[in-house]
């Protein structure tokens, strides 16, 4: 399949799409097609569940009354430390 697409740098660009198999965990393609070297390729996976993200949830307070003994005090300190 061939098609046009934008790349990373806002340039329209050709691409084309090859079908393949993971072996060994190195792709090849089903088609005998040579890419040139250093090619910018990109690899899409059908029917791959991703997994999920994990979310780590930040400190809740138990009681939300606490919430004031947290309020931030801004001290107004000394322009010039003495240095």
């Amino acid at each position: 399949m061939h098609s046009v697409m934008e790349s990373e740098r806002g340039k329209l660009v050709d691409v084309a799409a090859f079908e393949g198999v993971v072996v060994n965990g190195q792709i090849q393609l089903r088609t005998n097609i040579r890419l040139p070297e250093q090619a910018t390729v990109y690899v899409l996976i059908p029917n791959l569940k991703a997994p999920k993200a994990v979310r780590i949830p930040g400190p809740r307070l138990v009681h939300r009354e606490q919430a004031a003994d947290f309020r931030k005090e801004v001290i107004e300190g000394q322009t010039d430390a003495g240095l």
